[in-house]
């Protein structure tokens, strides 16, 4: 949409009347759109593990850029990445665990 377009929507727009007529449809249990975020495994992983992205990066030898790839979505982990993210997943104290020992 070009900027004139949506400077002319825009300008027919009451903004006002649009929250408080969102805040009535919530109050009336009217939600209105879902949206549903698929996350990663790698975000899965990390949260289930507990751990900031720093850590969680320096716990599998990445850089923190790469994890953030990787839970964005814009790059994938390689195969042993994977299998570990997998692991951890399924078993987060077993990782923790096993990778704090080592």
């Amino acid at each position: 949409m070009t900027e004139a377009r949506l400077m002319a929507r825009d300008s027919k727009r009451n903004i006002g009347e649009e929250v408080l007529q969102a805040i009535k449809d919530i109050k009336a249990g009217r939600t209105g759109r879902i949206f549903r975020v698929e996350v990663s495994k790698a975000t899965e992983a990390r949260l289930k593990l507990g751990l900031s992205q720093a850590d969680f990066a320096a716990m599998l030898g990445v850089s923190v850029r790469t994890l953030q790839d990787w839970e964005q979505g814009r790059r994938e982990p390689s195969g042993a990445a994977k299998a570990l993210l997998k692991v951890a997943v399924a078993a987060p104290r077993t990782v923790k665990k096993v990778l704090d020992a080592a």
